[in-house]
């Protein structure tokens, strides 16, 4: 595994593959597109989703050049949000979206905030359930409220239901996104996914590197897409800075690993 490093010691994505309007065209797959950081597309079928997407305006520089921006996009047929921070949350993303965007959702406190800013977000509670068309999506359970050490943030007590994961069931397997989020007990628990969008950050406040082998460990047959990792210019920041070389001699079956470029195409179940 070829993994970039640069003169600041940061593991770097590859080089940005340029989304366009065919990657968005109804098709005969699910495929999933890492679109840098946390940013993720799913083309299920010609069903449009983004999950969480960071597609310009960040407050810290980046690493990567962006796959596609919301002027390029076509339409979407939902955008769904974990939590409130802004690597996660884009208020400026979604609002450059609400024309091709059919619908948002996101845990109960999001959606909240999300119409503040004249967003038409949908809340839900954890363990929802709901359908974009061809694809069902439940909300599954996350730990990430850090507000509530911060004094910058104590204006309201920070729930854990106020973050989440999701899984998303679609007609060639299901996708699930734990989230920024600790291990928690029902993640290990889960129904085996084909595909978990894998967070490995050695932080406290996500899941740590020893969390992400265990994690990896308990769905063997699950492919790993690598996020949260190579795109933020923040060296001093651990949740950026994963690299995913260290995973490959800690987990079973490691080929399954996927480091994808942003913007680069991985086919759900095209083994």
């Amino acid at each position: 595994m070829e993994i970039r490093i640069n003169e600041k010691g940061q593991a770097v994505a590859p080089k940005t593959i340029k989304m366009n309007k065919d990657n968005f065209d109804k098709n005969n797959e699910t495929a999933i597109y890492w679109m840098g950081n946390a940013s993720m597309m799913i083309n299920s079928r010609g069903t449009n989703i983004m999950i969480d997407p960071l597609l310009g305006g960040f407050d810290i520089p980046l690493l990567i050049d962006m796959p596609i921006i919301p002027r390029d996009i076509p339409a979407l047929d939902g955008i769904l949000i974990t939590h409130i921070d802004n690597d996660h949350f884009s208020r400026l993303t979604c609002r450059e979206c609400i024309d091709i965007c059919k619908s948002y959702h996101a845990p109960n406190y999001v959606a909240e905030v999300m119409r503040e800013e004249m967003i038409p977000g949908t809340g839900h509670n954890i363990k929802d359930s709901f359908s974009i068309k061809n694809i069902d999506i439940t909300l599954t359970a996350a730990k990430h409220n850090w507000q509530n050490e911060s004094k910058k943030y104590n204006y309201r007590q920070w729930k854990e239901e106020d973050y989440c994961g999701y899984l998303l069931n679609t007609v060639d397997g299901t996708i699930w996104l734990p989230g920024d989020s600790v291990l928690l007990e029902e993640h290990l628990n889960m129904e085996d996914p084909d595909v978990i969008l894998f967070d490995f950050a050695d932080n406290p406040w996500h899941i740590t590197l020893e969390g992400a082998i265990k994690l990896a460990n308990t769905y063997p047959n699950s492919d790993l897409i690598c996020i949260h990792w190579g795109s933020v210019d923040a060296p001093e920041m651990s949740p950026f800075n994963g690299n995913p070389k260290v995973l490959v001699d800690k987990i079973v079956n490691p080929e399954r690993i996927k480091v994808l470029a942003p913007g680069e195409k991985y086919i759900l179940g095209g083994k």
